[in-house]
């Protein structure tokens, strides 16, 4: 079928004026709205409420009734963000009709949500049921929440203008099995008809292998993904508050970065390394596997094609087509004289000690005798990485320093002279270089700079490497 599957994030799904206007009505005549599915995002900040503050980490209402010993304290937290659910379906209908669907639906839910928390507490007040087991179900059961109430939203909200909307209800609110999620999304499928409606698809599926526990809260992702592949369509469209630019325009300046245009779903694999993901890679594996092109669209800027990501682009001369980072990172260093000749055996030992603690490895570098490991995490997990390893390698000098990361990312930057360029112009905006990372690929360049230089590192080298030579990534991106 000539259809596309496009999914909406929370802040876009927040700005539902645009998301009707710039997305679904946008120059297309009655009879055009369909052959598409919406996958949404719950609310901006919604899910924060229901879970944690992902940015923050302050407790939600999942991580105040994993903490809590008394139901106070959670139930304080889920009326707090039912009330902010309120508050939207009133913003959103005011007194029409479809406030009261909409105030029914979420008064339903809550009710439920909150009568299965209370039941579990009697039930694992008695010593042969533990909490702990529960917690990942609850997890879902309240993530699920918030994509259940902005998709019952936006079908109402979209039928208001005329539009043949349809509710795709993945959550399996009281569903008496879980599928296997490909036979959940094709079961769902039977059920619509593309060429006369629209649906309106939950980014949680509840399914048998869990999908938070794989993916965290990049489960939409996968929901977006596979719906793409077993249905297939003909493109998968993300939409977000911004372009796929060259640089964050927060610190290059907004008139310096450019949309991207075109790139290949090389490059998203090193912008999620980077924590900054265009679509998560287990995601972007059913799709490139299928040949379907991802295209990342701005939701404020309908008419822009956006940035269109596909198996097979280069870039029509070497570039470097954005330059991105991540900050907060820990350099952990493992020095061992001992280590010359034998360093794949302390590398497996680091590895594993890694994988106990949940750490995310970013990058990584080696000599001789030293082993230095960049990897994302709390500071409190890296105390006990650090001790792990003390007690492993007895001979062993373990050190830890606070880095950030800036890359130079591209699809093709087989560029005589870039590392020197880069390196000069971080020198001139006084950025001391801690480590250096060129791989043989060429489709990332990789610096290491103490926290307090991220800014600045940035900026540098986007001026250098982009912004300075705009007409080539301007023709890279036609």
């Amino acid at each position: 079928m000539s259809h596309t599957v496009e999914k909406i994030g929370g802040t876009s799904m927040s700005q539902y004026r645009a998301v009707r206007d710039n997305i679904v009505l946008h120059n297309r005549k009655a009879g055009d709205y369909y052959r598409r599915m919406l996958v949404v995002s719950a609310f901006g900040g919604i899910t924060d409420g229901l879970l944690e503050c992902k940015r923050t980490g302050a407790p939600g209402v999942y991580a105040t009734y994993a903490d809590a010993e008394d139901d106070g304290a959670w139930e304080q937290a889920l009326d707090n963000v039912s009330q902010r659910m309120a508050q939207i379906n009133e913003e959103m209908f005011g007194a029409t009709p479809e406030r009261l669907l909409a105030d029914s639906f979420l008064q339903e839910r809550i009710s439920g949500i909150r009568d299965c928390l209370h039941h579990l507490r009697q039930v694992c007040a008695f010593g042969q049921f533990q909490l702990d087991e529960q917690l990942q179900t609850i997890r879902e059961l309240l993530a699920a929440m918030g994509e259940a109430h902005s998709a019952h939203n936006m079908v109402l909200y979209l039928r208001q203008s005329g539009v043949n909307a349809v509710l795709m209800d993945l959550t399996g609110w009281r569903d008496d099995e879980a599928l296997a999620l490909d036979d959940a999304l094709t079961r769902a499928l039977a059920r619509v008809d593309l060429s006369s409606q629209l649906p309106v698809v939950t980014g949680y599926a509840h399914c048998r292998e869990g999908l938070m526990s794989s993916f965290d809260r990049g489960y939409s992702e996968m929901t977006f993904s596979r719906l793409a592949v077993l249905s297939g369509a003909r493109e998968a469209i993300i939409h977000k508050e911004y372009h796929l630019s060259s640089a964050d325009p927060r610190l290059a300046g907004e008139d310096n970065v450019i949309p991207i245009g075109r790139t290949n779903y090389d490059v998203t694999d090193q912008l999620s390394n980077l924590g900054m993901e265009a679509i998560h890679p287990q995601a972007a594996k059913g799709l490139r596997q299928q040949g379907i092109p991802l295209r990342v669209r701005n939701t404020f800027e309908p008419d822009h094609e956006g940035t269109l990501i596909t198996t097979d682009y280069r870039s029509p001369s070497p570039c470097v087509e954005m330059v991105a980072g991540r900050r907060n990172l820990f350099a952990v260093e493992l020095f061992d004289q001992d280590m010359v000749g034998r360093v794949s055996h302390y590398a497996e030992g680091f590895t594993d000690e890694l994988d106990k603690m949940q750490l995310n490895l970013v990058a990584k570098d080696m000599n001789a005798n030293t082993l230095t490991y960049y990897l994302a995490g709390n500071r409190k997990q890296v105390q006990r990485l650090v001790g792990a390893l003390q007690r492993r390698f007895a001979n062993a000098e373990v050190n830890t320093h606070k880095v950030s990361l800036v890359s130079a990312v591209g699809s093709d930057m087989n560029i005589p002279g870039l590392l020197a360029r880069s390196v000069g112009a971080l020198n001139q905006a006084r950025v001391p270089v801690r480590a250096v990372h060129q791989s043989l690929r060429a489709v990332e360049m990789q610096f290491i700079v103490d926290d307090e230089h991220y800014e600045q590192a940035v900026v540098s080298l986007h001026d250098e490497l982009v912004h300075t030579h705009a007409d080539t990534v301007a023709l890279a991106v036609a």
